[in-house]
């Protein structure tokens, strides 16, 4: 199989859950845990030749899969998802929160907006992505002490928009399953809005 994109998981209630390999979908649907599927067809594997009837087996996968059992996301749905330089920078559309310029992840850095070393926390709602040049300026202040002003407030990204920040490659028809879930709030509603 070539370049098969990510295949979006939901609980049996249609929670959006996770990112799955299409391998991973497989063992799903070989082991008949797909409640129900959403979304097109979105691969095909090929297995062997059966003796008893001579005809070749296959799984035929959907881009969105519903897998039975309890509740998994409902639960992990307002979890605080992991911090990461990609996903904060993915979040804040790679815009410097203090001059507004847009830039590569390479010339962008994680800041505190409170710093750490004077009793700042490394989680979503004390940090912004920040270009080196602001950083610099900023050193080891608040932006109020180094003249600076946020151009944007930080937030927490919920299940389905941190799986938006985190798939590069998602289908349309994932997007617009996941699009309501995302608040109308976020910056990465905008992104959902065109598509990842």
């Amino acid at each position: 199989m070539v370049d098969v994109p990510l295949i979006l998981t939901l609980d049996n209630n249609g929670v959006p859950h996770r990112w799955v390999t299409w391998q991973q979908a497989c063992f799903y649907y070989a082991k008949n845990l797909v409640a129900w599927t959403l979304g097109a067809e979105a691969f095909t594997v090929y297995g062997g030749v059966s003796r008893a009837t001579g005809l070749r087996s296959s799984i035929t996968g959907h881009s969105i899969i519903a897998i039975k059992g309890k509740a998994m996301a409902i639960r992990g749905f307002n979890h605080v998802p992991p911090l990461n330089n990609r996903e904060l920078f993915r979040r804040d559309r790679h815009v410097c929160a203090y001059c507004g310029d847009n830039f590569n992840f390479l010339r962008l850095t994680r800041d505190h907006i409170r710093p750490v070393s004077r009793g700042g926390r490394d989680s979503w709602m004390n940090v912004v992505t920040c270009c080196r040049h602001c950083n610099g300026v900023k050193r080891n202040r608040t932006p109020e002490e180094s003249g600076l002003q946020l151009l944007y407030a930080p937030y927490v990204p919920n299940k389905a928009e941190y799986l938006i920040l985190t798939n590069r490659r998602i289908l349309a028809d994932q997007m617009e399953f996941l699009r309501p879930h995302v608040s109308a709030q976020s910056r990465v509603g905008e992104l959902a809005a065109v598509g990842a």
